[in-house]
């Protein structure tokens, strides 16, 4: 019999007393070294959700589309034609706060086998990141260590990295967020899925060798960041790209030859996960020997076999009797393959070592009868939430037609445009997206920087003459016109403000961010980036974003397929005091493109096309009145609120789903239409930063007129007209000649909410932007925008 643990030893494995209580009372007894390491990886808020399991329930998970939803790898949503996609994003933050370059790396690869592990072949990468100031040392090591760690192992493993998005604030200054989503294309009739069945069937580790790389990645991925973090470098993984091109290539000819029960990726907490999730999921039980796995190092004991997450490695189980069929195929790829198990009646996980039973535990009690917190809600929104809801635009300094004295420094509207363009925030990711293969396969649409959503050709696999493989679905050839379109999203400073509608108006900024590009929303994987959720205020912005999420994605139809819970994204201020990064529910979504040659980027196209906005109009109904406060722009949480003025409050925008869902349509139908030459949503830093984006991007000029009617109101600000953000915003360019056609749809689709502003002007001319009484506004060369925009990064990390 094992003895008790000291309260010092169950702490260090991130369980409680009272989590350790249960598991005596689950076992019978008390836990040995190895069965206690196994519960520490598995009750970890990474593995198990124990924090947030009950509010993803409210999440809607089923549609027309969706062939598999939450509880496997990954998600898939059926494309047509006999095209299956598998989507999912996940996390590797505080790998990466200790060790960017391999921690990125790693977050990469072990996203691509989530894919493949469905019998998906990869077709692309993006990403979701999150720093600190650029102006702080740390934080430029970090962000060039993440973004070379993603260049890494997704050009080495040839797998192009197609978009994303890069934020920066203080809130993230020590603790980055890291988030990767990948795309793949089903090649396998079947979809493999992950619960082991079968008694007797053999289990086969395959891949790579074990090693004590990551140790207790998935405890470390559920802790605060503190001072003491860096001692934990063991628990970041170790990628080898290489091998996992490897990997793709044998697990895909493996799954093809039906002699695969079910399959799952070594992750996170390992050995310890896959044997105890398949045996779980299967309702069967599952006997493997340590002795039989391949190992890198000498001496490792069952606890370092168990807690390992050295990279590349998979569990299969095999149909009896076919094992060594598997075995041919990955030893042909160089790749150790191996019998180390079978599949029992027992719905137990047994380990052995050395010809002893090293572990043995339910796997239910490892995998999914884990512990759930509920907890309650505060009875009211916290204090610093409503002192910023206390916030209006009336403290702001007084500004003119001709700009703003902030601090005691005169502004005008030209220099507040270009400051907003130099915020890292804002500016090109040029010289992140320049690192990665965004071409490789060849099947790249829309590029990175040139339109709100990445696109991807969905070529189909094809045999000699040309057919498909697969006989499900019509048939497609090589010319295959169907496309997915993919982004991520999340404006963190929103859901800090208000959880709620934040986090609504994430998922409906990705939704129109698809629009933008012709493709309709399909689903959703989300990835949750919160504080402590022990904390009234944690639990409160994650509860709320969850809530919030669930609504939006009924709202748009895009059901949740998966997705991955980061929490405990905290780090000790200057005082010694946890800081909480802003809440960040990332939104990855993917949408139906039905023909890539009907798509459009963000650029203007041709001098003399006419401008026009789709959503709320610039009259003086919305800008004056803000009588209708779902869909009035606001300078609360804005951009330029944090940038000039140096403020984080306000009221975030509201989200108004009917608006929103009319003003996508007619975006999606005007360039299915061939109307719409380019479209690009207004986001960060409102309007004028919309307009100087699509000019840079076209490197053609506009010229924009705004109708502004009386400005009595005292509520009338300038600064809001050209800067305040708002939802259900869309700027497009139209061909001359199809504008009657355009504007009759508009009145009958949209209503009054739409405007013409203006027209395309020259190439490498300027943005200017003027009253229909003749007040100019902006008048800004590309030339100068372009240089703010294009260099901003490259600028502050002194390149």
């Amino acid at each position: 019999m094992s003895a008790p643990f000291s309260p010092e030893e169950i702490a260090s494995e991130g369980l409680k007393p009272e989590e350790y209580e249960e598991i005596v009372h689950r076992l019978g007894r008390h836990p040995n070294q190895a069965e206690l390491g196994m519960f520490g990886v598995m009750w970890s808020e990474h593995c198990c959700y124990k924090n947030s399991r009950p509010l993803l329930k409210q999440f809607p998970t089923t549609g027309d589309r969706i062939l598999v939803g939450p509880g496997e790898n990954a998600g898939v949503v059926d494309m047509g034609n006999g095209l299956r996609l598998a989507f999912k994003i996940e996390s590797h933050n505080h790998p990466s706060a200790v060790e960017p370059f391999q921690g990125a790396a790693t977050g990469v690869g072990g996203i691509l086998r989530d894919i493949f592990t469905m019998g998906a072949r990869p077709i692309a990468i993006l990403n979701s990141l999150r720093f600190g100031s650029l102006e702080d040392a740390r934080t430029r090591r970090l962000f060039g260590g993440v973004v070379e760690g993603i260049s890494h192992y997704g050009n080495c493993v040839g797998v192009p990295t197609v978009g994303g998005e890069v934020y920066f604030d203080p809130a993230y200054g020590g603790n980055p967020l890291v988030n990767a989503m990948a795309l793949g294309l089903m090649e396998t009739p079947d979809i493999v899925k992950s619960g082991a069945a079968g008694i007797g069937n053999p289990v086969l580790y395959v891949g790579s060798t074990t090693g004590r790389d990551g140790m207790g990645g998935a405890s470390f991925a559920s802790a605060e960041l503190t001072d003491e973090s860096m001692d934990d470098r063991p628990a970041v993984q170790v990628g080898d790209p290489f091998l996992e091109k490897s990997l793709i290539e044998a697990c895909l000819e493996a799954f093809k030859t039906g002699a695969v029960v079910a399959a799952q990726d070594m992750g996170a907490a390992g050995i310890t996960c896959s044997t105890s999730e398949m045996a779980a999921k299967g309702g069967v039980g599952i006997e493997l020997d340590l002795d039989k796995i391949p190992v890198r190092e000498t001496g490792m004991i069952p606890y370092e076999y168990l807690l390992s997450e050295s990279q590349e490695r998979m569990l299969f189980v095999a149909h009896k009797g076919r094992e060594q069929e598997l075995i041919d195929i990955f030893e042909r790829w160089g790749l150790h393959a191996v019998v180390a198990g079978t599949v029992i009646t027992e719905p137990i996980v047994r380990i052995l070592f050395q010809g002893e039973i090293a572990a043995e535990i339910p796997a239910t009690a490892l995998a999914d009868n884990t512990p759930i917190y509920h907890r309650e809600l505060p009875s009211e929104p916290p204090a610093y939430a409503q002192k910023a809801w206390q916030w209006t635009e009336a403290e702001l300094p007084n500004c003119t037609e001709t700009g703003i004295e902030i601090d005691g420094k005169s502004y005008t509207w030209n220099d507040i445009l270009l400051t907003l363009l130099d915020t890292p925030t804002i500016a090109s990711k040029r010289w992140v997206y320049r690192q990665y293969d965004h071409q490789v396969m060849n099947n790249t649409v829309l590029f990175p920087g040139g339109s709100d959503a990445a696109i991807v050709r969905l070529r189909p696999q094809v045999g000699e003459r040309g057919e498909r493989r697969e006989e499900r679905g019509a048939v497609e050839q090589l010319d295959c016109r169907t496309g997915v379109a993919a982004t991520v999203d999340c404006n963190a400073r929103y859901v800090y403000l208000h959880p709620y509608e934040g986090a609504k108006m994430a998922v409906a900024e990705a939704a129109r961010n698809l629009s933008c590009v012709g493709a309709e929303p399909l689903a959703v994987t989300d990835n949750l980036n919160f504080g402590s959720p022990e904390k009234p205020i944690g639990y409160w912005q994650l509860a709320e974003a969850c809530r919030g999420l669930a609504e939006a994605c009924q709202e748009f139809s895009t059901p949740v397929t998966g997705g991955n819970v980061s929490l405990y994204n905290e780090t000790l201020d200057a005082a010694g005091n946890p800081q909480a990064i802003y809440p960040t529910p990332v939104v990855g979504m993917v949408g139906l493109v039905p023909d890539i040659h009907q798509t459009c980027g963000q650029g203007w196209q041709t001098e003399g096309d006419p401008i026009y906005l789709l959503g709320t109009p610039l009259t003086q109904s919305s800008v004056l009145s803000r009588g209708d406060s779902r869909i009035a722009p606001t300078l609360g949480g804005s951009e330029y609120l944090a940038t000039l003025h140096h403020t984080v409050a306000g009221m975030p925008p509201i989200v108004d789903f009917d608006l929103e869902r009319k003003v996508q349509s007619a975006c999606r139908e005007g360039i299915r239409q061939g109307w719409v030459k380019s479209a690009h949503d207004c986001a960060e830093g409102g309007l004028a930063v919309a307009l100087a984006e699509c000019c840079i991007s076209g490197d053609r000029g506009a010229e924009v007129r705004v109708e502004i009617g009386s400005r009595e109101s005292i509520s009338f600000r300038w600064d809001s007209l050209l800067f305040a953000e708002g939802g259900a915003r869309i700027l497009v360019s139209v061909a001359p000649d199809r504008t009657e056609a355009w504007e009759a749809y508009l009145t009958e689709q949209l209503g009054e909410h739409w405007q013409k502003l203006g027209v395309v002007t020259e190439t490498g001319g300027s943005l200017r932007v003027s009253t229909t009484s003749n007040l100019e506004l902006i008048n800004v060369t590309i030339e100068t925008m372009t240089d703010r925009w294009s260099n901003a990064i490259e600028r502050r990390l002194n390149l």
